[in-house]
């Protein structure tokens, strides 16, 4: 993960590459951590890293099903699940279950990084998505929005996302963004920098 997005004139590559850097920073606030530690929940929050990678890496995929079916609806028409039950489903999203452990939550998000890559530079960015109408958060005033609008929202979604994560993530153990770039990217250490490692409990060896 580079800190920063890459440089592109293509405007589908930039804007996969800057939904990619936002994902790539819930990976990194997760970095290191015990499949306990992405349960705590040290802040005030009731949300954990684990549940918000959780969450971001579900949400990002919804909003990208639905630019991939635009102009069509997602879910299809034939989804006939309540309003109420979606309304869990989202809220179940933040909720860690027994098999959501460490090495499943990053391999949906790897999966979903590569997917990023692979299908968004392709999207015909002035398609219209529809809005969806299975929850009350969505406006009432607005039919469609441009699949350019949708990433920019994925893009704005998931660095908030990120943002909460940091937060939570230097609560744990006290590190922050850029020692954990360093040790995700392979940074070497020098006077001022120093990538993150797991400290020692020296009064416990």
């Amino acid at each position: 993960m580079p800190a920063h997005a890459p440089q592109t004139d293509h405007e589908g590559e930039l804007l996969a590459g800057y939904i990619t850097q936002q994902l790539l920073g819930l990976k990194s606030a997760a970095y290191g951590l015990t499949d306990d530690e992405l349960r705590a929940t040290p802040t005030v929050s009731s949300l954990s890293v684990g549940s918000l990678v959780k969450h971001g890496t579900r949400c990002a995929a919804s909003w990208l099903d639905r630019a991939a079916a635009a102009p069509g609806v997602w879910p299809p028409a034939d989804d006939d699940t309540p309003q109420e039950e979606r309304i869990k489903q989202h809220y179940g999203e933040f909720q860690l279950t027994e098999a959501d452990t460490g090495d499943v939550l990053r391999s949906n998000l790897d999966d979903l990084i590569e997917r990023v890559a692979r299908e968004v530079p392709s999207y015909d960015l002035a398609e219209r998505v529809p809005v969806p109408t299975d929850a009350p958060w969505w406006p009432k005033d607005v039919e469609s929005w441009t699949i350019r609008w949708t990433l920019l929202h994925v893009i704005e979604e998931i660095g908030r996302h990120a943002g909460h994560a940091d937060i939570i993530r230097e609560s744990i153990d006290g590190a922050t963004m850029y020692e954990l770039l360093g040790a995700v990217e392979g940074w070497p250490a020098s006077e001022w920098f120093t990538p993150w490692t797991r400290k020692v409990d020296n009064a416990a060896v």
